[in-house]
């Protein structure tokens, strides 16, 4: 079968399609025959500076949908044939990936193989942050890092169907704001002026819900920008920057709070608990709540190219690998 991997960080071209043995499943995991693969920021990030890469070669991709090829030994509900999408913890860049089964989705009713890849990483993720994770309420208000994202599109329209009184966003251009503003954002800022701009926005306030996946000084301004009672989402260190940490000088005087949720370790710590989200965060896409386009797709041996395309910071909405047809 064929695979894509790199054996060495670089640039886009370090990815290369190699010949590999088709896996079989071991005892709670299934295989599935690839249809669709997804391209996260975390696989170029594997690719570029080792995020999570523990020995090499190293094959990315966290997402796939396909059709279950074989089950293994003490796995129900998952029979050969089946429509499912799956998140992986790698190796999704291939015509055979191997899953976990309590991480395996059939899919349901009117969702298609190529939307359904769409979703495994960015639905589940968007709704944890605004719902498990964050505790929006009906009238608050949200500000979405990366608004134009995958999760960012997302998170808008979510945030929208849960009433929220406000959804703002921080884009990076005037075409990312053109595209955000069509997926449940009422305004979008620029990262270098967010804080004053939300203070305006909301009369001096603050916002009560914060999602970021940037990090550092970025955080550290955020949280400068909640209001009381305000909550901070941190999902990620994009902006590469040590870590800031916030104390009891930060937070208790207004009674803010910051927490963290990381899909990765979700499907690590609580398996089951990732599979329930899972099928929550599935419906919203099956009852219409949210969409998330697919803005290019690329044959599985031109995995260089999306990643080019998403490490310029240039891309909208959801890249993904076709892997057959």
């Amino acid at each position: 079968m064929r695979a894509v991997e790199f054996h060495e960080y670089g640039a886009p071209e370090v990815l290369r399609v190699v010949d590999a043995e088709i896996p079989e499943p071991g005892p709670g995991q299934v295989t599935i025959d690839t249809a669709w693969a997804g391209v996260n920021f975390a696989d170029v990030k594997a690719r570029a500076d080792g995020y999570r890469v523990e020995t090499l070669p190293f094959r990315p991709g966290l997402e796939v949908s396909g059709r279950v090829r074989a089950v293994g030994e003490g796995v129900t509900g998952l029979v050969p044939g089946q429509e499912v999408a799956a998140f992986l913890s790698g190796g999704g860049y291939a015509d055979v990936v191997s899953a976990e089964a309590t991480a395996t989705v059939p899919l349901p009713r009117g969702l298609g193989l190529r939307t359904a890849a769409a979703l495994p990483t960015v639905l589940p993720t968007a709704h944890a942050l605004l719902h498990e994770v964050g505790r929006l309420r009906a009238g608050e208000t949200v500000l979405v890092h990366g608004a134009a994202g995958g999760v960012g599109t997302v998170a808008g329209q979510l945030a929208r169907a849960a009433g929220a009184g406000a959804v703002y966003g921080v884009v990076s251009s005037p075409a990312k704001a053109e595209y955000a503003l069509r997926h449940g954002y009422d305004a979008l800022f620029a990262p270098d002026t967010f804080a004053d701009d939300v203070r305006s926005a909301t009369g001096g306030k603050g916002i009560d819900l914060v999602l970021d996946p940037v990090g550092g000084e970025t955080l550290r301004r955020g949280l400068g920008a909640l209001a009381p009672y305000g909550r901070l989402v941190s999902f990620g260190n994009a902006s590469g920057e040590a870590p800031w940490q916030a104390g009891m000088a930060e937070l208790g005087a207004w009674g803010r709070s910051v927490s963290a949720f990381t899909i990765i370790g979700l499907a690590g710590s609580a398996p089951l608990e990732l599979r329930a989200l899972t099928e929550r965060a599935f419906a919203k896409a099956v009852e219409g709540v949210v969409a998330l386009p697919v803005t290019a797709e690329f044959p599985l041996a031109e995995a260089a190219e999306a990643h080019r395309l998403m490490g310029g910071r240039t891309s909208t909405g959801k890249l993904l690998l076709r892997v057959t047809g």
